[in-house]
Parts: structure tokens; C-alpha cells; sequence
């Protein structure tokens, strides 16, 4: 018999979390599996832990505030052959919660997404800006690390104790579900979408997201893993935009007056586009010298891997 683990990370969500509890354990009421259901609890000032208790969950509690430090919590505390992560808010429907754990347990699946950009978000979510956002972020994603993820942020995902207990967990806040994408896709994880029918917050249930600020974040946390993981690609990019300045400094004001007269008239700018040029340079092997950096620690992440799976 193999555990699950519903996770529901909370705050402030009193009056959605019977609900949610509720139909979990509805949908595996006849599961041949060991299915615990866990709410963490973030700061809730609302109740929400004492309701989710007499429907029937685990509460737990993370009391550093963001979604990143509830789930390394989580992820630390729990000890599972499958896990579940959705959030407390009733958007996401429990119904395909079986689908997904058999999808890991059956399957071999180290993440599955569930994907609610192919099915009823762009018309269910009423915040445009939201929508424009995650559309940004699976472009972006989707191009630079040459993956076909579906839906970038959803909140809805089931794992394997493998990706579990090797993801480090590094964001504190919304940002997460991002950094877990990359991480599967970069630690060549066996990857899986699906589509679910995604539904708006009921009235009275207020969204803990600012469209501006955790936007700003998970786009600044796009570039910060871009560097990160694929160093070559952006320091060479900065190197070739740098390359590209000085030759459009250099070739007006310095090359073509020398071919016309035979005299350097600018010596400060022929001296500026030397140093840039060196700057690009430096930017250029900058990227190799942390892409060798990158590479060996993939090797190093493979036995660490090894490891982890004779202990499971």
C-alpha cells in the first residue's frame, strides 16, 4: 500500500478549507492507498486551522510568512510515496487528484501538472492581468529552457518522493511553483500535465497575490534561475549586447574618420571601446567558466540522486 499526501498550504482561508478537506477526502474515500491529508497553517488569523481539524485534516503550522516557506516545511516534514499539493481556495477540484497520484505511483512521473491554462483559466480567472502574467511566464520559461510546460504557476502539482526530498527549496513566496518548474526541467525529471477545470475564488475569498509585486518577483525569479542554470547562455547574451554597443560606438566615431584621414581623432572613445570590449570579454568566459561550474554540479546532483532513491 503505497502513502499519499494531500498538502494544503493556508492563510486565511476559513471560508474554503471545509470544502476542499471535504472533497479530498471524498475523491480517495475508496482509494486502496494510505491517503493523510495535511493543512499548514501559515499565520491564519481567521480560524482556518480549527476548521480544517474538524473536517478532518492534519493541521500543521510553518510561522514564517510565503507560500516557499510552508512548502519547504512540508516537504521536510512529511514522508510520503506520493504527494499532492493543492491550495485551500477551492480553485482547483480534488476530482483529479486520483488521476494524478496514479499518474506518479503507476507511471514513474516525478512531477505532474495540473494544467489549468488549456482548459477553463483565461474565462474563469477575472483579473486580465493575471492572465497576461502567465502567459509571460510560460513563453519565457517554455523558450529559454526549451521545455513544453503547460501551465507555469499552477498550484496544482503531484510529485514523487524522489523530486521531493531533492528539490531545494530556495524562494519564500509565490515565486515557488516557478523554481520547481525549472528545477524538473533542468534536473531532466520525468515531466506530466493534467488539464483540470480551473474555477475563480467563490465570493467572499480574496486572492493573497498582488498582481504587481509577486509579479515583479516571479519574473525577477525567472532571470535569477536563467543565470543560474544556464550561465553560458546569459552571459553571453550580456557580452554580445556589450559587443554590439561597442561596435556601434567604435566604427562612426573612430574606424571610419582613421580610413578618411588616417588620424585617430577620439583617443577617450577608442580607449572606452577597448575597456567595453574587454568587459564583453570577461562577461563571455565569465559564462563558461559557471557553466563548467553548472555542469559538474548536475553530475554531482545524479549521485546525490542515487542516494536518495536506495533510501526509498
Amino acid at each position: 500500500m503505497s502513502k499519499i499526501a494531500v498538502l494544503l498550504p493556508c492563510y486565511n482561508e476559513s471560508k474554503t478549507i471545509e470544502k476542499v478537506v471535504t472533497d479530498f477526502r471524498s475523491v480517495f474515500a475508496d482509494s486502496v492507498h494510505d491517503v493523510t491529508i495535511y493543512v499548514y497553517d501559515n499565520n491564519s488569523t481567521d480560524g482556518t486551522d480549527e476548521i480544517a481539524a474538524k473536517a478532518g485534516a492534519c493541521v500543521r503550522y510553518e510561522y514564517q510568512q510565503g507560500k516557499g516557506n510552508v512548502i519547504r516545511r512540508m516537504f521536510r516534514e512529511i514522508d510520503a510515496d506520493c504527494y499532492i499539493m493543492a491550495d485551500g481556495d477551492d480553485t482547483y477540484p480534488a476530482v483529479h487528484a486520483p488521476e494524478m497520484a496514479e499518474l506518479v505511483l503507476s507511471k514513474s512521473r516525478d512531477m505532474v501538472v495540473g494544467d489549468r491554462l488549456s482548459s477553463t483559466y483565461f474565462t474563469e480567472n477575472k483579473r486580465p492581468f493575471h492572465n497576461f502574467g502567465n502567459r509571460i511566464v510560460r513563453s519565457s520559461i517554455n523558450s529559454l529552457f526549451k521545455s513544453n510546460i503547460k501551465d507555469i504557476m499552477t498550484g496544482y502539482r503531484a510529485f514523487s518522493k524522489r523530486f521531493v526530498k531533492s528539490f531545494p527549496v530556495l524562494s519564500k513566496g509565490f515565486e515557488i511553483e516557478t523554481e520547481m518548474t525549472i528545477h524538473a526541467i533542468d534536473k531532466n525529471m520525468l515531466l506530466d500535465n493534467v488539464i483540470i477545470e480551473y474555477k475563480d475564488r467563490p465570493e467572499g475569498s480574496e486572492s493573497k497575490l498582488n498582481t504587481v509585486s509577486d509579479g515583479i518577483k516571479v519574473l525577477r525569479t525567472v532571470v535569477r534561475l536563467w543565470k543560474n542554470y544556464k550561465p553560458l547562455g546569459f552571459f553571453s547574451l550580456i557580452a554580445l549586447v556589450v559587443l554590439l554597443v561597442v561596435v556601434g560606438v567604435f566604427v562612426p566615431t573612430v574606424l571610419v574618420p582613421y580610413i578618411q584621414t588616417g588620424l585617430v581623432e577620439n583617443f577617450p572613445t577608442l580607449i572606452a571601446c577597448g575597456i567595453f570590449l574587454i568587459v564583453s570579454l570577461l562577461f563571455f568566459f565569465c559564462g563558461l567558466l559557471l557553466d563548467a561550474i553548472v555542469q559538474k554540479e548536475k553530475r554531482e546532483f545524479e549521485f546525490r540522486l542515487q542516494m536518495i532513491e536506495k533510501d526509498l
